[in-house]
């Protein structure tokens, strides 16, 4: 017999202090269990509180029962009744739920270690909350121009610079990088009740729209973009052409575009909206606009309200923000824009896009075997045409109302 234990009436007993260090828990706890009649101890003539082996036992045995998930008012009952297998149930299918939380979380914190994959992750972000997230990004080290390739294009902070580089090589040669053509900025431009004198081009690339503007209206042209080697190619053609005087370069960002208000009577945007958030853009560069001027812009859209399953997982993970026009349409509507004309974008120009970075894909295959970006480009390429009849980018020609 220990020193921990007494003989009370033939009866090993244990004062509370022997019984709260044998089961690892405190004086309150026993206590506590005592008030809700989970064991039942005894005052000596000494005043001593005690407690027998039964109630040892009983308390080991609510230890593995609270380690099943239960709570003490259901150990009490499993204790004095037959087990109830729905309530077992229940509590196996939360626990469940619990691992597979703890599961999810586990995962994210390898992955921001550089142990996983966060592109789900980031996905996922980016559908629920894209302004929030942007901001995290930032706070994380990324510049915003970083931040917001790293949310559409490598989805990865711990290899966005490799992703990048690997981008870059695949579409610093090719003359678009994007769907467009030079008879759908016309078309658009024609459908102009007047025509510009100061236009701004958000997203201009390396200017293949913007040579079309100059070409066809006699404004100046203020064109921004954040790759500044594209900025570059378009000075150095205008430079050529000798029309250098009428442009205006800016590398910058569109979230944030440094103009007053009412500086311009058109905005151009070809394929670059979707960046920031159409319905943000819409609502950003409304003030810049003039009163009863115009803006266009061309995103995205389904072409049909019934998809393949294919298609909209690959939506799902690279535009969430893919609408069909009609909603589209609404949402201008209630940003304060009045359709002037609206119309698809040509076969021509998705052609003119997918086809040389297609030829691109192939001719690097062999050089670049590993590369994620020019996997995640062959995927695109592979679904673009698979299902160019599913979606595909849409003019809206707009005017501020």
């Amino acid at each position: 017999m220990t020193n921990h234990q007494r003989i009370y009436r033939y009866v090993i007993v244990y004062k509370i202090s022997e019984l709260a260090a044998k089961v690892g828990l405190s004086r309150t706890a026993l206590l506590y269990y005592e008030k809700q009649g989970l064991i039942t101890g005894h005052r000596l003539e000494n005043g001593y509180r005690v407690y027998s082996d039964k109630d040892l036992q009983r308390l080991r045995l609510i230890q593995q029962l609270l380690a099943g998930g239960l709570t003490l008012k259901e150990c009490k009952v499993c204790l004095e009744a037959k087990v109830d297998k729905q309530l077992l149930q229940s509590r196996l299918k939360a626990l469940d739920i619990e691992i597979e939380q703890k599961q999810q979380s586990r995962y994210l914190l390898a992955a921001m270690l550089g142990e996983g994959d966060l592109k789900a992750w980031h996905t996922s972000l980016e559908k629920l909350a894209p302004d929030a997230h942007l901001d995290w990004l930032t706070k994380q080290g990324f510049s915003e121009k970083e931040a917001l390739r790293l949310k559409w294009l490598s989805k990865d902070m711990n290899e966005h610079d490799v992703y990048m580089a690997d981008f870059m090589t695949v579409f610093e040669p090719l003359e678009r990088w994007g769907p467009g053509s030079e008879s759908d900025t016309q078309k658009a431009l024609s459908l102009l009740p007047q025509a510009p004198t100061n236009l701004l081009e958000v997203g201009c690339g390396k200017g293949l729209a913007t040579q079309v503007l100059a070409q066809k209206t006699e404004a100046k042209i203020t064109a921004i973009d954040n790759e500044q080697s594209a900025l570059d190619r378009l000075t150095q053609r205008f430079k050529q052409q000798g029309i250098s005087d009428r442009l205006e370069t800016l590398c910058t960002s569109m979230t944030e575009l440094p103009f007053a208000d009412e500086s311009f009577d058109l905005i151009w945007a070809e394929g670059s909206a979707y960046i920031m958030g159409v319905e943000k853009a819409l609502q950003q560069w409304r003030p810049l606009l003039q009163q009863h001027t115009y803006l266009v812009i061309s995103d995205l859209a389904w072409k049909t309200d019934t998809p393949s399953s294919e298609s909209i997982e690959f939506w799902n993970q690279n535009y969430p923000d893919i609408q069909l026009v009609a909603n589209r349409i609404e949402q201008i509507q209630q940003a304060g824009y009045r359709i002037v004309a609206h119309f698809p974008q040509s076969e021509e120009a998705w052609l003119d896009y997918y086809g040389p970075l297609g030829e691109q894909v192939i001719k690097l295959e062999p050089e670049m075997p590993s590369s994620a970006a020019l996997k995640d480009i062959k995927h695109e390429v592979r679904i673009s045409t698979k299902f160019a009849d599913e979606f595909g980018y849409h003019f809206f020609v707009l005017a501020k109302s």
